[in-house]
């Protein structure tokens, strides 16, 4: 609905219903909105800024050169491309990512002299051509605080130490604190030390409606009602606060909200990308995601069952089904490639996805040359490859008819009935089979019928018998024709029967080879499967090649270094909205250094020593006085940390595309809290998918659902890869073409001329406003305000809105064809038309304040 009038209520801060967050997130705007620009541009962008944050936060009180922190990111970012891993690119024999060797950076580098280092040379130089990096490899020149660096380095040996995120994990010692200190344990005093290095404090802790508000919107990705805000604010007792936690925590909610980061990180979608990007079913695994999160599964076994729960001895429907994970990447159309490249193309997409979503690594560097950052060779890389390389499948859809078609499925798949659904089908198999068997025992008595008269057959006889035949297959017909009417009923029934794409295992195993520069059909050496040699080695094993159950299970033993340490940065940054490592899609050389390494080592340690328990992982970080502190600061801590990397105060944000649409539908009392099924389709603007789709596309035409499967929770809106939910995408929601770790987050006028305009969250605000014509009017303005934000409004604020109001009703009230038009579906409510529309503008507003559109 287009309204013909938005009026203007005041010039708080509080009340800004424009694009901007708050005056400053300015600081943290990102200029670039171009998708297939952003990872480079950031990519390079960020190592540049977070080495010089970096040294900030490090080096107050310790002045000694920490190599990991200071200078590999320097090398990596200026150096490795030329002087790195990467064998083929390598120049002048030399590599800098390794100290000693016949090509180490011993070559170029004179511990503890700096006038006879080559490499302080090169780049200290003013000849170009000498200087390093040369001015057409396009890199910044190293600048003179960052030689200083290097000079420093230098003169204390020049010492080379293991990546950070490749060293074994060792629980470190919690920082020793005096009694009364601020904290409540080992979270909170690695926070601190750090803190008192840089000689600032933490901010107090937030008050109870913020933190409801907050660890609601944090764990289950919805806001509290107010009757559970009333309940928290009532309870006096020392361990309120912590009640909430474990309510939330048992929440169903809380595996919906928890499962829709994971589903951005294995690129979940609803169809199949590439060309006609037709149809997919995969729901039954998104189910499974959100299951497995409510009862806690311990993550080495959520691990296990993505990566080879169909190689269990009795495989589970769970298992199967999260074996799922290996089928989530794009499938090209039958026809558009040659099948060995369509299976090549599959086959590096689930490597390079086990490389985002498990090792942090971008693995996928390696599938042309040996990554010329992390040490992971080409060879290693197809060596994993051969892990994934044996699934019993076609590499592309089926045809475009038949059931598994309409289905969205390709073999192999499970089928998961209920049990209602499977008595049904059991019913119709064998009221067909009993017909088959009736047509074939007609067809046997009248194929036995003799063709020419016997001797000594009367007329009548004869007739008889040919009447009997023409019995007999009219008979025939009627079954056939009723083995018909069941084939359609039973096929109907298939239909709705959900199903499970899982990964299967060939009997005889298909080679695999170095695939050289990539190139599908030109193939190099045979590799048997194995892991990077930079990492601990696999468990031998005897008698049969190793599998993907003995990956699977190499992810998460005790010697692996980088599983617990990518999963918990990457629910810190649920919690935090950045990760200890930034960079939660790239912990490798090419990431950002830690905030705070030894906060990432003990709570990586403590996953694994807790047997991976993802819920006593998020209590413990929301428990901490960290995570409650206030997000309130001065513009100049605003503007000298704007991402809160030092942790000196609450993490404020915007809220992602989901959590802004459920709590809408939440607070209005629309949302349909059905758990789990099929994906279902919101209203858009019609004529979208039209760019996007060809003729043949299924479907190629978006027909909204209808009733109160619009109003069910973001998480189970389709997404068509070929174009996402536009009101998802507006607000930086990713297309699922790929793995994404992290979200970007923008602030844009066309995110605020969506959130003003959008016709489902102007429907919900005229719900909510009908609803709270039911309330008191004595303090009206005050329930809807607190319903939508958690918050009271202040004398001052509620005066801006009672004005604002006035104004609208007054506007309305003198054009009663515009409110009657307004609020035309609300006409038997009872409540003047007028009115309905007034409220509705007034709980639009409050649904486009900061407060609401922001995490604080």
């Amino acid at each position: 609905m287009r309204l013909p009038v938005r009026l203007t209520v005041g010039h708080s801060d509080f009340l800004r219903c424009d694009s901007m967050t708050t005056r400053f997130e300015n600081y943290r705007r990102n200029p670039v909105s171009v998708r297939q620009r952003r990872a480079t541009v950031i990519h390079v962008f960020l190592l540049v800024v977070a080495h010089s944050f970096a040294a900030t936060l490090g080096q107050s009180q310790d002045t000694k050169i920490n190599f990991n922190r200071d200078i590999r990111p320097l090398l990596s970012d200026r150096c490795f491309h030329c002087h790195g891993p990467d064998e083929e690119d390598r120049k002048a024999g030399l590599r800098l990512d390794r100290r000693d060797g016949d090509e180490g950076a011993l070559n170029a580098l004179s511990p503890n002299d700096v006038a006879g280092s080559e490499l302080y040379k090169r780049i200290t130089s003013s000849d170009p051509d000498v200087v390093m990096p040369p001015p057409d490899a396009h890199k910044k020149p190293i600048s003179p605080q960052e030689q200083k660096l290097f000079r420093a380095w230098i003169e204390e040996g020049g010492n080379y130490e293991t990546f950070w995120a490749f060293t074994s994990l060792e629980p470190p010692s919690p920082p020793t604190v005096p009694a009364n200190s601020w904290g409540t344990g080992p979270i909170d005093w690695f926070v601190k030390r750090k803190l008192d290095e840089r000689g600032t404090s933490p901010q107090p802790a937030a008050d109870k409606r913020t933190l409801l508000r907050r660890l609601s919107l944090d764990l289950t990705g919805l806001p509290p009602s107010r009757s559970q805000i009333a309940e928290f604010l009532a309870d006096k007792s020392p361990n309120a606060y912590e009640k909430a936690v474990d309510r939330l925590l048992k929440s169903p909610r809380f595996g919906e909200h928890m499962g829709r980061h994971w589903l951005d990180l294995v690129r979940f979608a609803d169809t199949n990308g590439i060309h006609h990007d037709h149809y997919r079913d995969l729901s039954p695994y998104r189910d499974w995601v959100i299951r497995a999160f409510n009862q806690n599964l311990p993550y080495d076994d959520f691990v296990r069952y993505q990566l080879a729960g169909d190689l269990y001895e009795f495989p589970s429907n769970d298992q199967l089904t999260a074996s799922g994970f290996n089928r989530l990447h794009m499938i090209i159309d039958r026809g558009t490639m040659l099948p060995e490249e369509s299976h090549a193309r599959n086959v590096i997409d689930r490597v390079t996805s086990v490389g985002t979503a498990f090792m942090g690594l971008t693995v996928g560097c390696a599938v042309c040359h040996d990554h010329k950052y992390d040490p992971i060779s080409s060879r290693e890389f197809y060596q994993l490859y051969a892990f994934f390389n044996n699934i019993d499948a076609t590499p592309e859809t089926g045809g475009r008819s038949g059931n598994d078609f309409k289905r969205g499925l390709q073999q192999p798949y499970i089928e998961l009935p209920s049990p209602e659904q499977q008595i049904a089908r059991d019913k119709l198999h064998k009221q067909t089979t009993d017909l088959e068997k009736q047509i074939a025992e007609l067809k046997s008595v009248v194929g036995k019928q003799p063709k020419e008269k016997s001797a000594g057959e009367s007329r009548d006889e004869k007739k008889a018998a040919e009447n009997k035949t023409a019995d007999h297959q009219k008979k025939i017909k009627q079954l056939e024709a009723r083995r018909k009417q069941l084939q359609g009923e039973l096929s109907n029934l298939e239909m709705m029967i959900p199903a499970a794409m899982i990964m299967k295992e060939r009997s005889d195993i298909r080679p695999a080879h170095i695939m050289i520069r990539g190139v599908y059909d030109d193939l190099g050496e045979q590799v048997e499967r194995g892991t990077p040699a930079f990492l601990p080695p696999m468990a031998e094993v005897s008698g049969r090649p190793k599998s993907r159950m003995d990956l699977a299970n190499w992810f998460v033993s005790d010697e692996h270094p980088l599983t617990a340490r990518v999963a918990v940065n990457r629910f810190w940054q649920q919690l935090f909205g950045v990760g200890i490592v930034k960079t939660a899609e790239d912990i490798g050389a090419q990431g950002e250094w830690p905030s705070h390494l030894d906060l990432l080592n003990y709570l990586a340690s403590r996953f694994v020593s807790s047997k991976w328990d993802v819920k006593a992982l998020m209590k413990e970080m929301v428990m901490s006085e960290t995570y409650r502190q206030s997000s309130e600061a001065t513009p100049e801590q605003y503007k000298t940390d704007p991402e809160n990397r030092l942790l000196a105060r609450g993490s404020r944000y915007r809220l992602d595309a989901e959590v802004i649409r459920d709590q809408i539908l939440a607070t209005s009392g629309v949302m349909n809290s059905k758990m789990g099924g099929k994906s279902v389709k919101p209203p858009q603007p019609e004529g979208l998918w039209k760019a996007v789709s060809l003729p043949s596309s299924y479907p190629s035409r978006y027909v909204p659902d209808t009733g109160d499967q619009i109003v069910r929770r973001s998480v189970y809106t389709f997404w068509k890869r070929g174009l996402p939910p536009p009101q998802m995408t507006i607000l930086n929601a990713p297309t699922r073409e790929d793995c994404t770790a992290r979200r970007e987050r923008t602030n844009t006028p066309l995110q605020a001329l969506l959130l003003m305009n959008e016709q489902q969250y102007m429907k919900a605000a005229q719900l909510l406003a009908t609803r709270a014509l039911g309330w008191e009017k004595q303090g009206r303005l005050s329930a809807i305000y607190e319903t939508i934000t958690g918050k009271v409004p202040d004398a001052g604020e509620q005066e801006i809105l009672q004005k604002a109001f006035n104004d609208f009703e007054n506007f309305y009230r003198e054009r009663p064809a515009l409110a009657e038009a307004f609020a035309d579906k609300n006409s038997d409510s009872g409540y003047p038309d007028h009115a309905i529309a007034a409220w509705t503008m007034i709980i639009n507003t409050i649904y486009n304040l900061d407060i609401t559109k922001t995490r604080s």
